[in-house]
C-alpha cells in the first residue's frame, strides 16, 4: 500500500521527535488545515529523499536556520532533532564556529543561546 505524501511527512516528523507531526498539525489547523497539510507534505518530500542521512539534514537545517536569523524556535526543534539523529553537541558547536565567518557574530550568538538552552534541557 502506498502512503500519501501527508503520511510520509508525518512519519518523518515523528522519526525526528515523537509526536512532533501531530502537534504541528493540531497547532497549524487552527490557522489553516490546508497550510498544515502542505507544510507536512513538503517536509516529507524533502526528508524522505535518500541523498542525505537524517543526521546530515539536521546539521544543514541548523546552519541554514542560523543564517536566516529570526528562526530561534526552529533552531530549537532542529537542535533536538539533530541530537536524536546522533549529531554530537561538539559537532553542533562546530556549526556555530563555522557560521561565524559566513553569517556574523550576532546571528551565531542568537543561535548559540537557543542551542545552549537545548543542551541544558537534555542533560
Amino acid at each position: 500500500m502506498t502512503s500519501s505524501r501527508f503520511d510520509i511527512g508525518l512519519a518523518k516528523l515523528e522519526e525526528i521527535e515523537g509526536n512532533l507531526g501531530r502537534r504541528l498539525k493540531e497547532q497549524m489547523d487552527q490557522l489553516s488545515p490546508d497550510l498544515a497539510d502542505l507544510v507536512i507534505e513538503l517536509f516529507g518530500d524533502v526528508y524522505a529523499r535518500t541523498g542525505l542521512s537524517l543526521r546530515e539534514r539536521e546539521r544543514i537545517a541548523i546552519s541554514t536556520l542560523l543564517a536566516m536569523g529570526g528562526c530561534e524556535d526552529q533552531i530549537r526543534l532542529h537542535t533536538h532533532a539533530a541530537l536524536t539523529a546522533g549529531v554530537s553537541k561538539a559537532e553542533i558547536v562546530e556549526i556555530l564556529i563555522q557560521d561565524i565567518n559566513y553569517c556574523g557574530i550576532a546571528k551565531v550568538l542568537n543561535a548559540a543561546k537557543v542551542i545552549q538552552e537545548v543542551f541544558q534541557s537534555v542533560e
